[in-house]
């Protein structure tokens, strides 16, 4: 037999085989229909303009693939029936669309249409948008309804007050950094109710206290959160500054488990992204989970895979490295900045303090929020501590309050990073630079040391931190006066006799 019929006989018995198969098979229809992804293809159509003119060159995104709107403000883009959002990086110089206070730059896509058509309305600013103002709220994290009561009668009156210090037309808007309620999905009303009274638009990021913990992976975490507050991952632009918010809380299927991991979808959406973008600009980038923090090294320990840090944080900072990048987060429930090359990370202290237990978080910074002004492409920064006024920035303690160290002074800068400078005086008198160690706060330490503190949360401990300073007075001082100056100059000053 030659190899030419051997393979004609094999192919024959391979088509009889087929010949008697079920019909069903071979009209190929799915032995199994429940869960099937549905890949059909859909074309997102529409127009940004505003007042009827079209705005060119706006990006128009169904989280998978991005297009630029063309010179009559027109966008089509191809899809499948798997995107759940057409949404737009909204462009400078337009108002953030709001509905009571969130950011409405998206719209959920209906299914069962091959064509869906999205028109999105953008009001043009007065003023000029190169100067504006952003603030950050990480973690309200609201677990009751007592918790709430804190967060309208402390936290939103706080905002409301530094709102009105700026004048009427500053452009100000927020970013709620996640876990903006505690696992109750109830509470997602009352954070709405807060950013409402706050009088500003707010960009809302997610956090691993807003997931749902009964999905089966990572992937239907989000649903409930994106009901609420739309896509988890989006850009916008104001001025000159790019922002860009991620969703880096990865669940693995187990309750309450997650890591800190930005997904292969998300990154490659934002290399998309920032094809768009100039190289040389700044870029502020929100998540929740801090990219990185000095909490191991602190402890002493080796860096790990985990819920503390992302994962693959150097494949994102290669992707960074053409721009100037400010990181914020949260999650953390202490103040952490640092700094290396091109980004700055800003891992913020807390709304909600150390769970709405006490006026201070484990690292003894005070509950409140970060605030941001613009100017072109410069950033200036203060953290704004809730029913202090701004220009509180340390507390001193006396000797013997730091029980390692009872012959020193010490001082709490919380909002520190490596370019202040921080001096003491004695009795009038320069004394020079403190000594910069890493060590407790003793007022959190009084609040929450041990298993019986604080009686809310008894889970709440202290956390060493990086922006504690000693001196050792002599035994006849009288007055002890610390100067901070950050790094644009501004001084604080506080003193103890």
């Amino acid at each position: 037999m030659t190899l030419n019929r051997r393979k004609f006989l094999r192919n024959l018995g391979i088509t009889g085989s087929l010949l008697t198969m079920p019909a069903a098979i071979l009209n190929a229809t799915p032995l199994f229909k429940k869960g099937r992804i549905d890949l059909s293809t859909i074309t997102l159509k529409g127009k940004v303009h505003s007042n009827g003119k079209g705005i060119p060159g706006v990006q128009v995104t169904d989280g998978i693939n991005i297009v630029l709107t063309d010179k009559h403000g027109e966008y089509s883009l191809q899809s499948n029936a798997t995107a759940e959002f057409v949404y737009i990086s909204v462009p400078s110089g337009y108002a953030f669309p709001e509905e009571k206070g969130i950011a409405a730059f998206f719209r959920p896509l209906t299914k069962g249409n091959g064509v869906i058509k999205n028109d999105f309305s953008l009001e043009k600013l007065m003023t000029d948008d190169q100067q504006h103002t952003f603030v950050v709220w990480a973690d309200p994290q609201m677990k009751s309804k007592k918790d709430v009561e804190l967060l309208m009668s402390q936290s939103v009156p706080d905002l409301q007050a530094l709102v009105k210090s700026y004048p009427k037309e500053t452009l100000i808007h927020g970013i709620g950094c996640g876990d903006l309620v505690w696992d109750e999905f109830e509470l997602f009303a009352d954070y709405k109710q807060a950013v409402a009274l706050s009088g500003i638009p707010f960009f809302n990021v997610i956090g691993n206290h807003d997931m749902d913990l009964e999905a089966r992976s990572d992937d239907g975490s989000a649903n409930t959160f994106k009901k609420q507050f739309g896509p988890t991952y989006y850009s916008y632009n104001r001025g000159a500054i790019h922002y860009v918010v991620l969703d880096d809380v990865f669940f693995v299927g187990a309750a309450k488990s997650y890591i800190g991991y930005i997904t292969e979808n998300q990154l490659q959406w934002l290399e998309q992204d920032l094809a768009n973008v100039k190289p040389g600009s700044t870029i502020v980038l929100s998540l929740h989970i801090p990219t990185f923090t000095g909490a191991q090294r602190r402890a002493g320990k080796p860096e790990e895979i985990g819920g503390g840090t992302v994962a693959n944080r150097k494949q994102l900072y290669k992707m960074l490295a053409p721009y100037k990048v400010h990181i914020m987060s949260g999650h953390t429930h202490f103040n952490d900045n640092w700094e290396d090359g091109n980004i700055m990370e800003h891992n913020h202290g807390t709304v909600c303090g150390a769970w709405w237990t006490g006026p201070v978080c484990g690292d003894g910074t005070p509950a409140g929020y970060g605030v941001y002004e613009v100017d072109g492409t410069d950033i200036k920064w203060y953290y704004k501590s809730t029913g202090l006024p701004k220009e509180t920035q340390l507390r001193i303690y006396p000797k013997g309050k730091v029980k390692d160290a009872p012959e020193e002074i010490a001082a709490n800068v919380w909002n520190w990073d490596s370019k202040w400078k921080v001096e003491w005086y004695e009795d009038g008198i320069l004394k020079g630079p403190m000594e910069h160690r890493v060590a407790y706060d003793p007022w959190a330490v009084e609040l929450y040391a041990g298993p019986l503190l604080p009686k809310k949360h008894k889970f709440v401990e202290p956390t060493l931190n990086d922006h504690m300073f000693f001196a050792k007075p002599s035994p006849d001082a009288k007055k002890i006066t610390v100067k901070a100056t950050d790094r644009f100059g501004n001084v604080y000053e506080e003193t103890i006799g």
